[in-house]
């Protein structure tokens, strides 16, 4: 089994390590950062350092592969549309040349969904991004949805925030104790441990999974909730909360992760880990 992985990032580099693990699977990363090739070369049997702007290296890289699990980031905000929607537009118009691939995963974000006053959504829900590359990621689900075909099934992972190994929860909001944060707080956020993102790639890998699927936990906590238990946890200074400003965060609503649950996946961490 051979499989790409481009875009060999904080996910790419982690379900790397675990495929390079299992007997039988030969990985090749793509990065588009030379200073990452030595830490790439201990996960995978091949690295290339590659833009998705270059369709001749990307077709050059995916020859003979099996399985591509497109796991991109943009470096910046104004960065999307040339990391997203290009990278995706060069990956669909090179896979119509190379057969050999039958499996595309790709592992984008429920942002797409908008801001829904908390409302849940599913997969079937339709989308109302609330900003500009919000926009692009939907128009890129669209156009690596367009590559289906009986030869390739295409699957998307609508990911919550990621956190895990390297990315603790006290990591990333360091910054937030004893602070003063806009709005009230009870905007609904939705979450994913890395360990259930390389264990549903796994899972959409084995089964052959095609279509749409929300990767989320089940604690759907409210940003004051989970900042609360979390700084307690840690005996840290509780965050106030100035509901005269609006919330920053674009993003408020519930997402339901019941049809990845439905295709058999059993979630490591279905509660945050603080």
């Amino acid at each position: 089994m051979n499989i790409a992985i481009i875009g060999c990032g904080y996910v790419g580099y982690a379900i790397a390590r675990y495929w390079q693990q299992n007997s039988g699977v030969v990985v090749t990363a793509t990065t588009t950062t030379p200073e990452r090739v030595p830490a790439l070369k201990s996960v995978a049997q091949k690295v290339v350092v590659v833009s998705g702007n270059d369709p001749e290296a990307l077709q050059s890289v995916l020859q003979n592969q099996n399985v591509v699990l497109l796991s991109i980031g943009a470096k910046g905000a104004n960065l999307y549309e040339e990391t997203y929607l290009h990278t995706a537009r060069n990956l669909v118009s090179v896979l119509r040349q190379i057969p050999s691939v039958h499996h595309l995963i790709y592992t984008g974000s429920y942002s797409v969904y908008g801001d829904r006053n908390a409302a849940w959504v599913s997969e079937e829900t339709p989308l109302a991004p609330a900003n500009s590359n919000g926009e692009i990621l939907k128009v890129t689900e669209d156009v690596l949805l367009s590559a289906e075909s009986e030869n390739l099934r295409v699957c998307i992972f609508r990911l919550g925030g990621i956190y895990g190994l390297g990315r603790e929860l006290l990591k990333l909001f360091s910054h937030a104790p004893g602070t003063t944060r806009p709005g009230d707080g009870n905007d609904v956020t939705n979450w994913i441990h890395l360990d259930d993102i390389v264990a549903a790639i796994e899972f959409a890998r084995q089964h052959n999974l095609t279509g749409i699927y929300n990767l989320v936990d089940d604690a759907h906590l409210t940003s004051r909730e989970l900042l609360e238990n979390l700084f307690a946890k840690h005996n840290l200074p509780q965050v106030k909360w100035d509901s005269s400003l609006k919330s920053n965060r674009p993003y408020n609503t519930t997402v339901s992760n019941q049809k990845i649950k439905d295709a058999g996946y059993q979630l490591i961490h279905p509660q945050m880990i603080f």
